[in-house]
């Protein structure tokens, strides 16, 4: 099963979407740097294939946190997905289950956590740490009565970064915006809080009882850190350049980080990923899963909960097909000699 070209996927979504919804979801940083250079630096890394491996079989199961994936191919979060299609985080729910594709629903999600757990497979929570930590609390709270199997910290987002597509202020609506939060809700307490720090990973075990990833990682010795205050794995990610506009694309970055903790916490990886190949070069560089994001939010806009499973599906589909090719049967068999590294910064 071929997966569909990333720029057929985004110029569908394109023609589908009102322009300043579009570039809000397609949009980075500042000049924009990093968001290309996430999907470029991927290429820089070239494959080193075995030959005359046994891969008449090619299993592509991976255990994430404990728990068995059919593919190491997740969906990351993103916000505010009703702007995107009607079902929105319900709809992607639905087809990353049919997937089997683990989910992580946003702090953001524009549809009430509860009705997604109710259509999701297996699924993480997304969590902000607001400057009204109350409502932290009782999100992830929530969060984990409904089913969630563990909390993804993101650490990137003291405050959003500025990005020029975003040329609407009213394109979400506190109707949107507070779909989680209830009446009355003071939307300038609902934003990021800008003093977390590493205490907060204690914090959200505590009050939530769930395992947590510190989401948003691109350097060796904060990996260290995380892992040192009890997280229980590191995503490398720089928020699909959406934060600081010039940081190192994740590819170049993954390595390092997964160097520096090795096999005391899990590493996973995000960012610029559009095939099957990128998955093996993810996983070759140390990660043990890789979450999408843009490309699953251009399916939900153009077909809906079967357009989102396909593409998971497809994704999976050609991962095991390059694993064929690259001689490793299992995932396990992936290690980093079948890779060259990036180059730091590209």
């Amino acid at each position: 099963m071929s997966v569909r070209p990333y720029a057929e996927l985004q110029d569908r979504a394109r023609q589908a979407l009102d322009p300043a919804v579009f570039d809000f979801f397609a949009g980075g940083s500042g000049d924009e740097s990093t968001l290309a250079a996430n999907t470029a630096a991927w290429r820089h890394v070239a494959l080193r294939p075995h030959v005359l491996r046994d891969v008449s079989s090619v299993d592509t199961r991976v255990r994430v946190l404990g728990d068995e994936l059919p593919a190491p191919v997740c969906v990351a979060p993103m916000g505010y997905q009703v702007l995107a299609h009607p079902g929105g985080e319900v709809a992607v729910a639905r087809g990353a289950r049919r997937a089997g594709a683990l989910l992580t629903v946003s702090s953001r999600s524009s549809r009430r956590i509860e009705e997604v757990a109710a259509e999701a497979g297996p699924w993480w929570f997304q969590a902000y740490v607001l400057r009204d930590r109350g409502l932290t609390r009782e999100l992830v709270r929530r969060a984990a009565a409904a089913g969630a199997s563990a909390l993804a910290l993101t650490g990137d987002t003291p405050y959003l970064g500025r990005r020029r597509r975003d040329r609407d202020p009213a394109l979400v609506p506190d109707e949107i915006f507070g779909v989680n939060f209830g009446a009355g809700f003071d939307r300038a307490l609902a934003e990021q809080a800008a003093d977390v720090t590493y205490d907060d990973i204690a914090w959200l075990a505590e009050i939530s009882g769930l395992p947590v990833v510190v989401k948003g990682v691109l350097r060796g010795d904060d990996a260290r850190d995380c892992a040192a205050a009890g997280a229980a794995g590191v995503w490398v990610s720089n928020h699909g350049g959406r934060q600081l506009d010039g940081a190192v694309a994740t590819a170049a970055a993954l390595p390092e980080v997964a160097d520096a903790v090795g096999d005391d916490v899990e590493v996973y990886a995000d960012g610029g990923i559009r095939t099957g190949t990128d998955v093996l070069r993810a996983l070759a560089l140390g990660a043990r899963a890789v979450f999408v994001g843009r490309p699953v939010l251009w399916c939900l806009a153009t077909g809906g909960e079967d357009a989102v499973a396909d593409h998971l599906a497809s994704l999976s589909d050609d991962l095991a097909h390059t694993m064929g090719l690259a001689g490793v049967p299992t995932t396990a068999a992936i290690d980093r000699s079948l890779c060259t590294s990036p180059t730091e910064g590209t």
